[in-house]
């Protein structure tokens, strides 16, 4: 599939996603939409896979009939192939394609009643997988797509009119997963680019809360090249707030294979989307771990640690700051735990945690990490003089998050490395494409980015290599401006020449006025003095 064939099929989801607006506002018909498109790939790789088992019988799922004793028989033998290989289940007449099909009526104006039998095949996906390997990541996946729901029309006629029209928008849709099945390696995320082209699109329109699930594929970019500098392969990659699962998803991009994927979320509608979001990016369900809880409080994956981490935290998100946690693992040889009111050193604490001797781990803040006081300049000391972990700062333009215009840095640690003797600092806040709604890094800014930090070169105005020596007579402000100096010296003025040039205009204006009185006079007017 080409690059004009990705943006067209891009264009038509986002046609079919604005069949189900109405008056439902962003992250509302986001569930539905996604959750549809999220079936329809689930029903085509169980079609496929089934397919390539009968193959050598001579036919098609399809055409298996359901209620025959052979029928039966294939159906049982492909149920428990199907739940080893894809972690999960679809009868024949559960398929999307079939669904679709009876939902369709004979004009626009008319369908055939299918809610029922479509929320049972969702459900039924849901307990094919119960008591498997996979169960958790199935569990409970469509229960933000109440079809019951008056957003979708006040009655239930409305409601079935609208959902078949939709799916049988979706089922004209070649996702081409054939294609992608046997095709290059470069081809087989389109319909996950595709799906991540909506989850922006309904990002830029969610306002503040689209920080929640969404990081800008831009930003993801810089993060991913930064924690898979000078590796091909990743045993595991690990976002503590991993929102929809896209930056962890943009990590494996940047390498030829990540072992696993590992994550948590606070929000249970945002956790449903991450695990969509893996399956449909073909990440089979036994390597990825993702789950649904939060983080500071109750981490899920307390014993584990991992080589690439990633992650946009809440910025001054709220936590309990409760005492028990001064004898945590994460948190105990600070000395001191974050603010209760700003929660960024505490997941800057609990990520170093996770962190392999070898790994690296990169995290967009706010730029108030750098240079506040407190207990937060008690912690960021402590993580530069005794543990030497902190490796780069870049700072990044203002107003490329969806929902704030704050700055944001991004901090950049290792425990083991390269270059221990100083930090790194780089301010980009001034390379970006001003758009109408917000600031974008384009691909040149991007690069500059990584090329700078993996040469770790010194450019006058952008970047600086700071000594520790240095930073510590700062008292360990990270403050970029105190490394990066980006003062623009002006042309210097010459005072007798702007001199001469006044009187020469007051001069001008003198010779206007007496015109203006002969044209007044002239006309038998008053003049405006």
């Amino acid at each position: 599939m080409s690059e004009d064939q990705k943006k067209i099929l891009e264009q038509q989801l986002w046609n079919i996603a604005n069949e189900l607006r109405g008056k439902m506002n962003a992250d509302e018909f986001r569930d539905y939409i996604l959750g549809f498109i999220f079936y329809k790939y689930l029903a085509e790789k169980m079609e496929m896979y089934a397919n390539t088992i009968l193959k050598p019988d001579g036919i098609k799922y399809k055409e298996i009939k359901e209620n025959t004793k052979s029928g039966q028989t294939y159906i049982k033998a492909i149920k428990e192939e199907s739940l080893e290989k894809l972690g999960y289940f679809l009868k024949p007449s559960e398929l999307f394609s079939e669904i679709a099909k009876r939902g369709n009526g004979k004009n626009d104006t008319e369908s055939n009643f299918i809610l029922e039998d479509l929320q049972k095949i969702l459900t039924n996906i849901q307990l094919s997988t119960m008591g498997t390997e996979s169960e958790e990541d199935f569990d409970n996946l469509f229960e933000d797509m109440d079809l019951n729901s008056t957003k979708l029309g006040k009655t239930p006629e409305a409601r079935n009119q609208i959902i078949a029209k939709v799916l049988s928008h979706l089922d004209k849709i070649d996702f081409g997963l054939e294609v992608q099945t046997h095709g290059r390696a470069s081809q087989r995320d389109i319909l996950g680019d595709a799906y991540e082209y909506l989850i922006g699109k309904f990002a830029s329109g969610a306002g503040k809360k689209a920080g929640e699930f969404y990081t800008p594929q831009e930003v993801s970019k810089v993060l991913a090249k930064i924690v898979t500098t000078g590796k091909t392969k990743l045993k595991s990659v690990y976002d503590p707030t991993c929102g929809s699962g896209s930056l962890l998803l943009r990590v494996a991009k940047e390498v030829d294979e990540v072992s696993n994927f590992y994550g948590q979320e606070l929000n249970r509608t945002t956790y449903n989307l991450a695990r969509m979001n893996m399956i449909l990016h073909d990440v089979h369900y036994r390597k990825f771990d993702i789950k649904q809880e939060d983080t500071l409080e109750y981490p899920q994956h307390i014993n584990l640690q991992f080589e690439a981490i990633v992650a946009n935290p809440p910025f001054a998100a709220h936590w309990s700051a409760n005492q028990l946690f001064t004898t945590d693992d994460r948190f105990s040889q600070y000395g001191k735990l974050a603010p209760r009111n700003k929660a960024d050193y505490a997941f800057v604490q609990h990520m170093i945690h996770h962190l392999t001797e070898n790994g690296t781990m990169a995290v967009v803040l706010p730029h108030g990490v750098l240079f506040r006081g407190g207990a937060e300049g008690h912690i960021r000391q402590y993580l530069i003089e005794n543990r030497n972990y902190l490796d780069a700062v870049i700072g990044l333009p203002a107003n490329i998050f969806y929902g704030t215009s704050i700055s944001i840095c991004i901090l950049v640690f290792k425990k083991c490395r390269e270059n221990p003797e100083n930090i790194l600092f780089i301010d980009s806040s001034k390379y970006f494409e001003k758009m109408k709604a917000q600031n974008h890094l384009r691909t040149i800014d991007i690069d500059k980015i990584i090329d700078t930090y993996r040469n770790r070169t010194e450019e006058d105005k952008y970047s600086y290599i700071a000594s520790l020596k240095e930073i510590a007579e700062n008292d360990y402000n990270l403050n970029i401006p105190r490394y990066v100096d980006t003062f623009e010296e002006e042309e210097p003025i010459d005072i007798a020449v702007v001199s001469k040039q006044l009187k020469e205009l007051e001069n001008k204006t003198k010779n206007t006025d007496k015109e203006l009185i002969a044209f007044c006079k002239e006309l038998n007017i008053d003049t405006p003095f």
